[in-house]
């Protein structure tokens, strides 16, 4: 015979008992051990150096000018018979090729008279000679009066002063008439002309432009930072020999490709800029339109890179600029892989790449990772530079020259 409401008591009697038993469980168990969770360990990259002999270079740029530029000046006046066919701009002549000529016989008729006059003048001479040797016998003899001597001796005194006259004559009509061929003063090119046949010039009219082409130069600007990297000849007076020259690679884009050519320095400007802080070398490329094959000339006003060579420093480490921080740290990675800040002493920071003097050694790794909060101490996983953060080869980067 069933109990009445028996189901409903069975709901509150199984709470009861799970109350009990939880209860029963939970005062006779231990309380789990805490521990704080474990911290992530960064990745970093890093770079392994080693001290290596560095060729110290400074980078500029310039535009090519010639070594010298002049006007090309008549010096007697006349019309123009006949033009060099050099005589075009762009056109290419040597040292004493005559480059235009003048009409010259209205200076070869005053190279005639000039003869005719020294004849005269000689003729004129001698006669004086003779009458003044005539009247100093008779002047020995007390038989010339001494008013006759006095004119025959001023008689030669003219005489003579008209004979160096009539010479000097001669020798400016000589000089006249070989001036009607204009030459070229030096090996050069012509940038500009304003003549040709049948034109009437004049003495000191300018009638083309010309420059030389026995080696072309470059102006250079050189910051006052790098003054010390590179062997500048600041302070020396007289001629360096071509071993004391430092070295200077040119480069610029010319016919579509990159060209390259070299050349030295070979002087520098007077002082430095006061505002720029910066000082102006020159450098020197000896014949810069000889015929090369596959290399164009270096022609004048072309815009080029420039590096000059340096000094040459040994025991120098490299690192990426990435891995310099303010105040000239650097993070090394120890063996254990724990992180340790390392004060250096830079030698040359450069766009990618920053040459430290001291403060490393040989095998040491450096880490080029920027790390959010580095602390000393703190444990790494290192992966060399060139890999992936997650340990995947890559390839390594270009070395930088």
């Amino acid at each position: 015979m069933r109990l009445p409401h028996a189901k409903a008591l069975l709901p509150p009697a199984a709470i009861a008992i799970g109350a009990i038993l939880a209860f029963l469980i939970m005062s006779s168990s231990e309380p789990p051990a805490s521990r704080p969770p474990d911290a992530p360990v960064p990745l970093v990259r890093v770079v392994t150096v080693e001290p290596q002999s560095v060729q110290l270079r400074v980078r500029t740029h310039g535009t090519v000018v010639p070594r010298t530029e002049s006007e090309l000046i008549p010096q007697v006046s006349g019309p123009v018979v006949w033009v060099s066919p050099a005589m075009v701009s762009g056109g290419f002549f040597e040292e004493g090729e005559a480059l235009l000529g003048i009409d010259p016989r209205d200076y070869e008729a005053a190279l005639e008279s000039a003869r005719a006059a020294l004849a005269r003048r000689r003729s004129e001479h001698d006669r004086a000679k003779k009458q003044f040797d005539r009247q100093s016998k008779l002047r020995g003899r007390d038989a010339a009066s001494e008013s006759v001597f006095d004119d025959a001796d001023n008689d030669l005194r003219v005489a003579v002063a008209s004979l160096r006259e009539a010479r000097a004559a001669l020798d400016k009509a000589e000089r006249d008439l070989d001036r009607c061929q204009v030459v070229a003063p030096f090996t050069g090119r012509v940038r500009s002309e304003q003549v040709d046949v049948g034109q009437f010039v004049n003495r000191g009219q300018s009638v083309a432009r010309l420059y030389a082409i026995d080696y072309a130069e470059v102006r250079l600007p050189v910051p006052d930072d790098d003054l010390a990297f590179i062997d500048l000849p600041l302070a020396h007076r007289g001629q360096r020999s071509e071993e004391q020259q430092p070295e200077v690679e040119l480069s610029a884009r010319f016919a579509g490709a990159m060209r390259q050519w070299r050349g030295r320095v070979v002087r520098t400007e007077g002082e430095i800029d006061p505002r720029s802080r910066m000082i102006h070398v020159v450098a020197r490329v000896e014949d810069p339109y000889a015929q090369v094959a596959g290399q164009p000339p270096l022609a004048v006003g072309l815009f080029v890179d420039a590096e000059i060579l340096g000094r040459r420093v040994d025991g120098v480490v490299v690192v990426p600029r990435s891995a310099v921080h303010a105040g000239g740290l650097v993070h090394v990675v120890d063996r254990e892989d724990r992180l340790r800040f390392r004060p250096i002493e830079i030698l040359r920071q450069e766009h990618d790449r920053v040459l430290v003097r001291a403060g490393l050694r040989g095998g040491e790794r450096v880490a080029t990772s920027r790390l959010a909060i580095p602390v000393e101490g703190m444990r790494v996983r290192p992966v060399a530079l060139g890999a992936a953060l997650d340990g995947t080869p890559q390839p390594a980067p270009e070395p930088t020259p």
